[in-house]
């Protein structure tokens, strides 16, 4: 549709293109599946203290730690074969990944040590929530980073320490907090039952609002960056193709709000992977085929062709033995938490 990249033959051209479906594929696996557990500690010091809270964690114990294998992936993979953008990216984003990974550190102690503590819980109770708040947050100031674009000079950055911070990546942080709170909403409701999966609900109606509007807002905004992005969506053939995405998009979020209020269990979540999804594709449709906006694509930041080809070996036995036991481990720990989770964590 955009014609980039037909200046390169052979495997110097499909490699590359193989190597960013990967990456996004690992990216947006790690968004939906870590973004649910992310979202439920978005939720957690809302909810009741006691059963309620038990209940939550318990939902998404057995399978949090494995859901963030697929961050490894993308930043593993991005290393290995577009190591360019890796030195570039690295350093126009360092504290905002360092705050993520520090949050994530917080919350995986909290999850080793809640249920051990007795007088100490709401200590892990407030490190599970705000490690859950603060990581989404910066992963939401990384994407408004990425859209605006960074400041290049050969093959290094050229900006200042603090380019990511501006309104619209602050922006994109509240927007990624809401929808993050929609997934780990959804999955409450999805995982739990009684009094906790009818708030579950009233708060999946809240988050999807501000979903709503942060969608909207964003998408406002981003013809005012000054890029060529707003031509990807508007000039002609373009828009025949890309037309549908925001329609789609619209019919996702009313039958998210039907479904949430037609006591439907497993569409909410399922309804919002799929959101989650489409929003992929539009950053895809807006940015393609640059790995460091605005000017480095990923033929020009790929690694050479005998790396690519090296790195794939071992990407496409890993990628699928992680498929695989992500699914297992969601097969096994399915159906709802039980309401007495000292019976039992999981059962009908």
């Amino acid at each position: 549709m955009f014609g980039f990249g037909m200046e390169y033959e052979g495997p110097a051209f499909w490699l590359p293109l193989i190597w960013s479906a990967l990456l996004a594929l690992a990216v947006a696996m790690y968004v939906v599946i870590d973004g649910f557990d992310l979202g439920v500690g978005i939720l957690f010091t809302a909810a009741r203290k006691g059963n309620w809270r038990d209940r939550m964690m318990l939902s998404v114990a057995p399978i949090w730690d494995g859901n963030e294998t697929w961050l490894v992936l993308g930043g593993g993979g991005l290393f290995a074969v577009f190591s360019v953008a890796y030195a570039i990216l690295l350093p126009a984003l360092y504290i905002p990944l360092i705050l993520m990974l520090i949050a994530l550190i917080f919350r995986g102690v909290a999850f080793e040590f809640r249920f051990k503590a007795d007088r100490s819980q709401f200590l892990w109770d407030n490190a599970f929530h705000y490690g859950s708040l603060v990581a989404t947050f910066a992963q939401g100031l990384v994407l408004g980073a990425f859209v605006q674009g960074f400041k290049v000079e050969g093959r290094g950055f050229a900006g200042g320490t603090l380019d990511w911070l501006t309104p619209f990546s602050v922006m994109t942080g509240i927007g990624l907090v809401c929808g993050y709170g929609l997934l780990g909403a959804t999955w409450c409701v999805m995982k739990t039952s009684g009094e906790l999966e009818m708030w579950a609900r009233r708060k999946s109606r809240q988050f999807l609002a501000g979903t709503i509007v942060s969608m909207v807002i964003v998408s406002a905004w981003v013809p005012l960056l000054g890029l060529d992005i707003q031509a990807r969506w508007v000039s002609w053939p373009n828009i025949a193709y890309v037309a549908p995405v925001p329609v789609v998009t619209a019919l996702v979020c009313w039958g998210i709000y039907r479904a949430i209020a037609g006591g439907r269990d497993v569409a909410p979540f399922l309804l919002t992977i799929g959101l989650f999804l489409l929003g992929f594709l539009g950053l895809a449709i807006s940015l393609f085929p640059y790995v460091v906006p605005p000017r480095m694509t990923i033929w020009a930041a790929a690694n050479a062709v005998s790396a690519l080809k090296f790195a794939l070996v071992g990407y496409s036995v890993v990628m699928p033995l992680t498929l695989a036991y992500t699914a297992y481990a969601y097969w096994v720990f399915r159906g709802k938490v039980v309401e007495d989770p000292a019976v039992g964590g999981y059962g009908h």
